[in-house]
């Protein structure tokens, strides 16, 4: 039986919530009951361009959420700048995104130098720095660094893997490492020589590159030329792509690994050459979209009606885009727990609280798990090899 008190104290708290959620809109910039305006910067142009279909994938993501009728009455707005993979051009977007656009927070920015470069800025003046787009470790701190939270797997966890699967099939092997000259390059090598220990003397040599040189083939013969068996790639796309295609066409016989930031095919073992890039070794999270064995499973028809309404065929062939719609896919969860509270404590505190979140493209047996101290989604992968037309699982699912 509802009571005439009963009911003034329902009606109080109905109230009090209503209040609230107007309080948390009027502090929130970018929020308001019809909208929330996120932001993010990607290299749609320079040298890490490849990966601007994710910026693209997310906004198509939103945009078919919004034509669903949004989250909890409001529509998601991404604004997606360009800042060419150059950190002082980041800081410079990010301002702008802040400063002048007023976005409540920012989303899946790319890249290990240009979030560097923005982390403090957006931890000074409290806003959430949410799912970064890259493995380094820096981004997952909460104890320093509270309103930034990672999302792609650990690059010292992938490359902990690799040495271990090395230490396992060629513990006499000798190794050469291409790698990035940035905090993504340096994990690899730190990550590396952790699962190696007190056989890191297996590395023979290492070479670095800067993304502002036009290619790594010197860099590539450099290595070969150490006598080294095992070829890891830590590279970015257009880098990537160069190794693949320069160390077969040298001849060079020794297995090879490649770092997961760079698997696609469309964008990166097409353009080095597929029958150039068979045997390759690659650390594995989602759904291959051009593995025959998924053609039947119920996330990669609901990815592939999805690309065929707001993409194309190459966009659904492209690991890249696969990764941007479950990355948006976490961050539309984490809006759908805020509810009503879209202030950018709740926002920070919901995206640090998600639970055994599944996803139509993630490996199966994988979840997404947030806590105030686990600031790392994704901490599990698979290994993979390339056999000419798509990568083949192999192995169990693994953690560094």
């Amino acid at each position: 039986m509802i009571t005439r008190r009963s009911f003034l104290q329902s009606g109080a708290a109905a109230a009090a919530f209503a209040a609230s959620a107007r309080a948390a809109r009027a502090e929130t910039p970018g929020v308001t009951d019809t909208e929330i305006k996120i932001g993010q910067t990607m290299p749609y142009s320079g040298p890490a361009s490849a990966y601007g279909v994710i910026g693209r994938t997310e906004a198509a993501y939103f945009k078919m959420i919004n034509e669903q009728g949004g989250v909890n009455g409001r529509k998601i707005n991404l604004l997606s700048l360009d800042d060419g993979y150059s950190p002082p051009k980041t800081v410079e977007q990010v301002r702008r995104l802040v400063e002048d656009e007023k976005v409540a927070f920012l989303f899946n920015t790319l890249g290990t130098a240009p979030n560097l470069a923005i982390r403090q800025y957006l931890n000074d003046n409290r806003i959430p720095q949410l799912f970064v787009s890259t493995g380094a470790s820096v981004f997952s701190d909460p104890a320093h660094f509270p309103w930034t939270i990672g999302y792609n797997p650990n690059y010292q966890t992938e490359a902990r893997i690799y040495g271990k699967h090395i230490l396992a099939t060629k513990p006499d092997g000798k190794i050469a490492v291409l790698y990035q000259n940035d905090g993504f390059g340096k994990e690899y090598l730190s990550g590396l020589k952790d699962a190696l220990g007190d056989k890191s003397g297996m590395i023979v040599k290492e070479a670095s590159y800067e993304t502002s040189e036009p290619t790594v083939d010197s860099q590539v013969v450099t290595l070969q030329g150490s006598g080294a068996d095992i070829l890891i790639i830590a590279a970015t796309p257009k880098f990537a792509a160069q190794a693949i295609r320069k160390s077969y066409d040298l001849g060079w016989n020794g297995v090879r690994y490649l770092s997961n930031v760079s698997p696609s095919i469309a964008t990166v073992l097409k353009p080095a050459g597929l029958e150039k890039s068979k045997g390759l070794i690659c650390a594995y999270y989602g759904k291959d979209p051009t593995d025959a064995k998924w053609k039947d499973d119920p996330g990669m028809k609901e990815w592939a009606a999805f690309c065929d309404k707001y993409l194309s065929h190459a966009e659904f062939l492209d690991a890249n885009a696969a990764y941007a719609y479950s990355a948006a896919g976490t961050m539309l969860q984490t809006i759908k727990q805020c509810g009503a509270d879209l202030s950018r404590d709740n926002v920070m505190k919901q995206a640090a609280n998600i639970k055994d979140l599944e996803l139509p493209l993630l490996l199966p047996g994988m979840r997404i798990n947030t806590s105030p101290t686990n600031f790392s989604p994704i901490r599990q992968m698979q290994l993979a090899s390339f056999d000419g037309q798509s990568w083949q699982l192999f192995g169990e699912l693994l953690m560094g």
